[in-house]
């Protein structure tokens, strides 16, 4: 019998693999990822300095332990170069070659590199998994002085981890405040002054433009000509969805690799959820859509065809100067953010379109007490695009 193959074993590739053996427990189950296969709660990474973690406090299963847990065949360090989309064989970098039933793809995404100039510019960290975390934690051993490139969420949550665990952290973000892009303005403004006031240095409107060398330290120039000295510097400029596996083996892809609310792509017998794929015109990296995708994938890989319901799940920050949840409204709806500063503290915002629909909403400190009664106000994902 042929197998049921994923490729990827981050949280979208292990919650797959738990959800399909509630309702197969027979059919041959292979799990290949290019690392060790540990298993890990990824968004730890951007809190776990401050309580001083390694890597290996971190992890929660091996992938010896994960392989006997789930009836799985793991393959650990390999690298899968190649996918012939109509008999779903799967071609390594060794050489060899696996035939399966159906494939699942949960290979993540990137951080963005923006390929800056200058003779640091190589020396510039992306914390994206156990390993890169291990590096960033060796290289801040010896550190007090560090730069994050990118004021969004994944910067602003290092930050403030970083900042806890008594580093000099400056921020360099390309937008008028942190999380420009998911914020409006006074859920902004609130969540900066939180940062600042823990010692954050938040430089805004300014885009980085070289990584230069002095010495031992890097120095970080932004294009108000500021130099920014540092042991450390980390690229936080947000995630590119890794598509070149199935674009290159036929399958359509967008921001993402294209699903269908089945999460099957384009090519009968291949799937895809998680970071890397982008699920009827939703790209959702975030923990609890990748979840309710896999128990959506669980029942549909041991064939009975389910698909994927998300429901109103808010973005939780991990910014605990600055607590914050939001659920953004679609990009292109024309409607108007309306902030209110409350009594008891934080920011409520709540954005409506022409009619007057509420279509998101954030809420900062205190005032996220408040997330059941807003999302009970906003539609769903897929309805909350029209």
């Amino acid at each position: 019998m042929q197998p049921v193959v994923i490729v990827g074993t981050g949280h979208a590739g292990y919650a797959a693999a738990r959800e399909f053996r509630k309702h197969d427990n027979t059919t041959p189950l292979v799990m290949v990822t290019a690392d060790d296969g540990t298993s890990y709660t990824k968004p730890m990474l951007s809190n776990a300095m401050a309580r001083g973690k390694a890597a290996a406090e971190l992890a929660q299963a091996s992938a010896a332990e994960m392989g006997e847990q789930l009836g799985a065949r793991m393959i650990t360090h390999a690298r899968v170069t190649r996918i012939d989309a109509a008999d779903r064989r799967l071609h390594f970098s060794d050489g060899g070659e696996l035939q399966a039933a159906k494939i699942v793809l949960g290979i993540g995404a990137n951080q963005i590199d923006p390929h800056l100039p200058g003779e640091g510019a190589d020396d510039v960290l992306a914390v994206n998994d156990l390993d890169s975390y291990t590096q960033a934690r060796e290289a801040l051993e010896h550190a007090r002085r560090v730069v994050l490139i990118g004021g969004g969420l994944i910067g602003c949550e290092f930050a403030n981890d970083w900042v806890n665990a008594g580093y000099e952290v400056t921020i360099i973000e390309a937008l008028d405040y942190p999380m420009g892009r998911a914020l409006p303005p006074q859920a902004g403004a609130a969540l900066r002054s939180a940062l600042t006031g823990t010692g954050v240095n938040v430089v805004t409107g300014r885009r980085v433009t070289a990584v230069e060398r002095d010495g031992e330290r890097l120095v970080v120039v932004d294009d108000g000509g500021e130099r920014h000295p540092a042991e450390v510097a980390v690229r936080a400029l947000g995630l590119k969805p890794r598509t070149r596996l199935a674009e290159e083996a036929g399958i359509e892809v967008g921001h993402g690799i294209l699903t269908d609310r089945r999460l099957e792509t384009s090519a009968e017998g291949i799937y895809a959820l998680g970071d890397c794929a982008e699920v009827d015109g939703l790209v959702l990296p975030f923990v609890m859509p990748i979840s309710n995708a896999a128990r959506a994938l669980g029942p549909t890989l041991a064939g009975t065809e389910t698909e994927v319901h998300y429901p109103v799940m808010p973005v939780i920050v991990k910014t605990p100067s600055c607590p914050i949840q939001f659920y953004a409204p679609p990009a292109g709806v024309d409607g108007a953010w309306h902030e209110e500063e409350l009594d008891g503290g934080g920011i409520r915002g709540l954005f409506q379109d022409r009619d007057g629909q509420a279509r998101g909403f954030v809420l900062t400190g205190p005032a996220v007490a408040l997330k059941a009664e807003l999302v009970k106000q906003v539609p769903g994902w897929f309805d909350n695009r029209y």
